[in-house]
């Protein structure tokens, strides 16, 4: 799915927690609704199939108990998107990523082939409906997720290229899939964070600490033969002996969005842009974004994969970056000032199908049963707020939970789509009311986790009061959602083309 995901090492956040997030989007002219629940292990299936791919993969018999965003609606598998386990390990899965063609071409997608006349039917690999599902339950670290996932891909290859982010309260990972059945890895630095908007990211792998202590990289054994069969590698010799680095060294540190990656101009329109504005945002002055100079424009192929950020990053940061339709600059779709000809010209973060956004926090100044803490969002996140939850828990709260196919303002999900429409429609009228919204909202959301995270920290009560804590929020939300839409109601309401200013005889 055309996703955008950032990840920010602990020394690079604001607590000292790690923190993943991902806008889940749709496809063009598609809205998935989506809702957020507890699978706990005796409803995890022991025989795992596959929508989309028909394959059937065995899975464990320890599953543990874990959160989810999964479709609301049947069809077309679980994609349960994004979650935390009882172990206080989280992933998000995944962030669509691009390939080329001489890749494709050495290890070609595993897609599922349909029976036809005496040609039996062949499954294909796995993809974003199942990631989660068949890896989340079974992973007691981040690490063991790359592990695990990586095996899974070597085992029953994929259809299609992804992105896929590990974490617990130490570390997160952050692996790509490479072709039909390879992958690589690597662990996040603490002190920056990492944008990655629908393109193969990383910029530099050491292969040499892949195949050995892999302290920070990990990859599929046999990465380094399939590199040099396929000649992969298309970096300029003469460039790298300029740099003083003999060719076996650099043989071994590799610029992967290079060799398997995409920079054509579609990506220009669709991913650079993003992760231009994300790192104009957090590292303003790090480098020249803007004008003639500019180190690094919308349509640079080398914006860094990570940086170190100039401040540290908040919740509230998170939010805002995937958030954004480029406030600010001549390409904000909804502006009035610059070139209007350049008014939407690159995809926007925070676009209108948006379905969920997840930020995974895992704090270490608190106890284990209240470290990881998941903040949820639903719809176009130019017009929502994201709230946080416990994660350690046996239910979530029915207003997130209950999402069906019919629009109502009984659950978060339709709620959020409606304010979101109305505010669009009325943006000049409304965005004032979706400020407001989304600071009271985020206000009150830390209130109520600090406080209840000082009563857990004295004196643990355990299931219970976590639910409470909750339930707390959810009704907080549910009150300010609900004023929030009758607010841009009355804004789009007087922009009626049938409107007149008389009202009496």
């Amino acid at each position: 799915m055309p996703c955008t995901t950032i990840l920010v090492g602990k020394n690079a956040s604001y607590d000292g927690s790690t923190i993943i997030a991902r806008n889940d989007d749709s496809g063009a002219g598609s809205y998935t609704p989506k809702k957020y629940v507890v699978v706990k292990p005796e409803e995890q299936p022991r025989i795992y199939k596959s929508e989309i791919s028909h394959v059937e993969i065995e899975l464990p018999d320890d599953p543990m108990r874990y959160t989810c965003v999964p479709n609301a609606l049947a069809g077309e598998g679980i994609w349960a998107a994004s979650g935390v386990n009882s172990a206080n390990v989280a992933m998000t899965a995944t962030e669509t990523i691009t390939s080329n063609p001489r890749v494709l071409g050495a290890d070609p997608l595993v897609c599922y082939e349909p029976a036809e006349g005496d040609k039996p039917e062949k499954a294909g690999g796995i993809g974003e409906e199942d990631i989660v599902s068949i890896t989340l339950p079974y992973i007691k670290s981040a690490r063991e997720g790359v592990k695990r996932l990586g095996s899974l891909l070597e085992r029953y290859g994929t259809y299609e290229m992804n992105g896929i982010a590990f974490q617990d309260v130490d570390e997160i990972w952050w692996l790509e899939t490479i072709g039909g059945h390879h992958w690589i890895a690597r662990k996040v630095p603490d002190d920056v964070y990492v944008v990655m908007p629908n393109q193969f990211g990383m910029d530099e792998f050491d292969l040499t600490d892949a195949l050995g202590a892999q302290n920070e990289f990990m990859c599929s054994a046999d990465l380094p033969e399939f590199i040099e069969k396929y000649h992969l590698n298309v970096d300029n010799m003469e460039r790298v002996m300029l740099q003083n680095i003999t060719e076996t060294e650099r043989n071994n540190i590799i610029c992967p969005r290079d060799i398997f990656g995409s920079h054509d101009d579609a990506d220009h329109v669709y991913n650079t842009p993003r992760a231009w504005f994300m790192e104009r945002t957090l590292n303003p002055n790090s480098a020249v974004w803007d004008g003639p100079d500019a180190d690094f424009t919308p349509v640079s192929d080398d914006i860094p994969w990570c940086m170190i950020p100039e401040k540290k990053i908040t919740m509230e940061d998170v939010k805002y970056v995937l958030s954004s339709h480029y406030q600010g600059t001549p390409y904000d779709p909804y502006g009035n000032y610059g070139d209007k000809k350049m008014r939407g010209a690159y995809r926007s973060i925070g676009v209108n199908r948006t379905d969920f956004m997840s930020a995974i926090q895992m704090r270490p100044y608190v106890g284990e049963d209240i470290c990881a803490v998941q903040w949820i969002a639903f719809a176009s996140n130019a017009f929502n707020v994201m709230v946080p939850f416990y994660a350690n828990v046996d239910t979530t709260p029915e207003y997130l939970a209950n999402t069906g196919a019919d629009a109502s303002t009984d659950n978060f999900y339709w709620t959020s789509r409606m304010i979101a429409a109305m505010a669009d429609a009325s943006y000049a009228k409304s965005v004032f009311h979706i400020e407001r919204y989304e600071e009271k909202v985020m206000s009150k959301a830390h209130e109520i986790i600090y406080r209840y995270d000082d009563i857990m920290n004295e004196q643990p009560l355990g299931e219970k009061l976590r639910q409470q804590a909750n339930q707390e929020t959810t009704d907080m939300v549910r009150r300010e959602a609900n004023a929030t839409l009758g607010r841009v109601l009355y804004e789009l309401s007087n922009q009626m083309k049938n409107s007149y200013s008389r009202s009496d005889a």
